[in-house]
């Protein structure tokens, strides 16, 4: 018998996460299946053969997409040619829903089992594509416990898995660990993270705002130090990049490659673009301030589409204002810096939101790679049967 074959995409840096857990969960039932596709160097540690890297496909905003039109378009028609004449026995997409979903319905169509993992957010914006989403999958697995209400209403088949980050981190952060693993002390002043984003659009529009943050926050703790872990070698230059043209080269800035978990356990507060980034600060049980900017053009869009008046997971699973969140012109450094400082001032806040936290925590921790594999592999015997 013939190893089993599975594609994958993944598009950004918390999709190439999700697929390394997954790939290797699906590998303590497959050990000698060959996974392919389009993923990041999470995936590739695992063995993942990556014929386009996940880089190419994290690009966020209507303007941005269409800058990066053609390329993508062009990937995603030779990457379905080659499923075609391949016929892996499963597709997965991982996130990226609009490269995904138009891959998914036409690999499907072609008699391969379509899987997407994490569900678009149709119940933040754009809800009508459940109906699309309903043509393109073979099987949805949601993330969030609210999720599959949504979809068995559209009698679309759904499982929810929960989230493997809520598996991955621990409920009770040691904190004093995790500066150990960076190498701070104890007697530093206030420690803030700075996520400015995984893709390199998001760098160029919120690189500038989290700096003059930082400087802000520094005439305010004048003992503050700065932790900024960088998804690529691309975001770290266009931070560094900017750093220089602001004359804020000498701040006490650590700049890290990845540990953004560990950033996230040893700070006192967080500053993090819109996106996983934020939940995975909410299972470290930090405060934290969410900030997203975007082209004015792709900013009126996605206003107009919203249903929730939150765009961060944290509130979203809390059903409420936990954090505060500072979206386009809003995100002003002033206001960041503010917002920031005050959490690290309030103890009483912290607790609150630690509290809070720990619940969301304990919801979304199902053991998802395994509940994810289980999921996945009776589609995956009908694909190899067929």
């Amino acid at each position: 018998m013939n190893a089993p074959r599975i594609a994958l995409v993944a598009g950004e840096a918390s999709g190439d996460l999700l697929a390394a857990h997954l790939i290797n969960a699906l590998k303590t039932h497959l050990p000698d299946a060959h996974f392919y596709g389009i993923g990041g160097p999470k995936m590739q540690a695992t063995g993942f053969e990556a014929l386009w890297p996940a880089e190419k496909l994290a690009v966020r905003g209507y303007f941005e997409v269409l800058r990066h039109y053609r390329e993508i378009t062009r990937i995603r028609r030779q990457l379905l040619r080659q499923l075609k004449r391949d016929k892996p026995d499963v597709f997965i997409g991982v996130d990226a829903p609009d490269f995904n979903l138009w891959l998914e319905r036409r690999v499907k169509s072609a008699g391969i089992p379509a899987i997407h993992f994490v569900s678009p957010s149709i119940w933040a914006w754009r809800g009508g594509r459940i109906r699309k989403i309903a043509r393109a999958v073979t099987r949805m697995l949601a993330l969030f416990p609210f999720e599959p209400e949504l979809y068995e209403r559209h009698r679309v088949p759904v499982s929810y898995v929960g989230h493997p980050l809520a598996d991955v981190y621990p409920i009770e952060v040691d904190r004093r660990q995790a500066r150990e693993r960076l190498g701070l002390s104890e007697e530093t002043g206030p420690l803030f993270a700075l996520l400015p984003g995984s893709r390199q659009s998001e760098l160029r529009y919120l690189a500038a705002t989290f700096i003059e943050t930082g400087k802000r926050l520094l005439e305010r703790f004048p003992q503050a130090r700065f932790l900024v872990p960088l998804a690529s070698r691309e975001t770290r230059n266009l931070f560094e990049t900017a750093l220089w043209r602001l004359g804020a080269q000498d701040m006490p800035f650590k700049m890290l490659f990845g540990h953004a978990s560990d950033a996230l356990a040893a700070c006192d507060a967080a500053l993090v673009a819109s996106g996983t980034a934020t939940l995975e600060a909410a299972l470290m049980k930090r405060p934290l301030v969410i900030a997203y900017k975007m082209s004015p053009w792709s900013w009126r869009m996605m206003r107009r589409m919203r249903y929730q008046p939150w765009v961060g997971l944290p509130n979203i699973l809390a059903g409420r204002f936990v954090v505060p969140e500072f979206l386009q012109d809003e995100a002003t450094p002033e206001n960041l810096a503010q917002a920031l400082g005050n959490q690290v001032v309030d103890p009483a806040v912290a607790a609150r939101i630690e509290a809070v936290f720990t619940t969301i925590h304990r919801t979304l921790r199902q053991n998802t790679v395994e509940k994810a594999a289980a999921a996945i592999l009776p589609h995956l015997r009908q694909g190899t049967a067929g």
